[in-house]
């Protein structure tokens, strides 16, 4: 006796495609091959996949409702003459929902009356060329037996494929070219992406296993460090190194940003990991609005100092006396 495709899922014969999906899903990752090494779980998990063909499909299941075990023969009339076992293995009253044996009227006469028999002229072998596909012979009126109706073609497979920015890419946006399975594609890059961003390419994915369309292509974007520069939110941070005569008494320096190089005030007296904030140079939102250039001044000493030189600082450094940690405590 056929296994019934509900129970091997375990949902009702109401079940929802959700349900089914669901079921679905956890029995197929509990009785996976690769889990369960055996012949036992290799034919229970194709069980599944079986049913889980059928029922998921509006069209197989409908049939499998009505006409069960045999709803494939019966969809595509492949019953040649009589099915295995002879006609009598047949229970017409399952099959086609107590509408009673064709053409059998109360009394078993030809008539369709109050017992709700068919009617058909041609009798018994009429009947199953209409309803199964004319047993390899063609309907009646010379006409072509109708074919099985067939799937429409099938979209391919959502590919996922990580692409590496620049930082100044994803900030300015632009043209990026990349290869995939040995295919040249482009993509433009919208200007503020951030790191692990996905971005979507309709149609440029897997191919249709049937003549439909291909799939869509999802980028999941990793942006790479900058030397210089980081981001924080839309803001773009900057360490700058600057001299001590540069900080002590100030000065004007040139510094990149997105949207070209923009001149620096450094004040006098400017002590290291001061930050100065250029409003307007960070990273470009949505709304076109961008955020600002954080800069954190940075004081180089030379990597060496003449005596002279050292002298100097002597001096500077007695003329401008300091308490710099009075207060440092644990």
């Amino acid at each position: 006796m056929a296994e019934d495709l509900y129970q091997t899922l375990g949902v009702t014969r109401s079940a929802t495609k959700d349900d089914i999906k669901k079921a679905h899903r956890k029995l197929a990752l509990k009785f996976h091959p690769d889990k369960n090494p055996g012949k036992d779980a290799q034919d229970r998990f194709k069980r599944i996949q079986e049913a889980y063909d059928v029922l998921s499909d509006d069209e197989k299941r409908a049939a499998y409702d009505r006409y069960g075990a045999d709803f494939e023969k019966v969809r595509g009339g492949g019953y040649q003459g009589a099915p295995p076992g002879g006609f009598d293995g047949l229970d017409l009253e399952q099959i086609f929902g107590g509408a009673g044996r064709p053409g059998a009227g109360p009394g078993g006469g030809s008539g369709g009356g109050p017992g709700g028999g068919f009617n058909f002229e041609g009798g018994f072998g009429d009947f199953f060329e209409q309803i199964l596909g004319g047993g390899g012979g063609a309907p009646r009126g010379g006409g072509r037996a109708r074919p099985a109706p067939q799937r429409g073609p099938q979209p391919g497979a959502t590919v996922r494929h990580e692409l590496e920015l620049p930082l100044e890419v994803a900030v300015r946006g632009g043209e990026m070219e990349f290869y995939l399975n040995e295919e040249k594609l482009g993509v433009t890059i919208p200007p503020g992406v951030s790191d692990g961003a996905k971005m979507r390419l309709r149609h440029q994915g897997g191919p249709s296993p049937n003549g439909g369309q291909r799939g869509d292509l999802i980028l999941i974007i990793k942006v790479s460090s900058h030397p210089h520069f980081r981001r924080n939110g839309q803001n773009l941070e900057l360490t700058l190194p600057v001299s001590i005569s540069e900080a002590v008494l100030g000065t004007s320096v040139d510094v990149p940003t997105p949207s070209g190089t923009v001149t620096l005030t450094i004040p006098a007296n400017s002590s290291g990991g001061r930050k100065l904030r250029l409003k307007g140079q960070g990273v470009p939102s949505k709304s076109g609005t961008a955020g600002d250039l954080i800069v954190t001044l940075q004081i180089k000493v030379p990597d060496s100092i003449d005596d002279e030189s050292q002298a100097l600082l002597k001096q500077f450094a007695e003329r401008n006396p300091q308490s710099l940690r009075d207060d440092l405590a644990f």
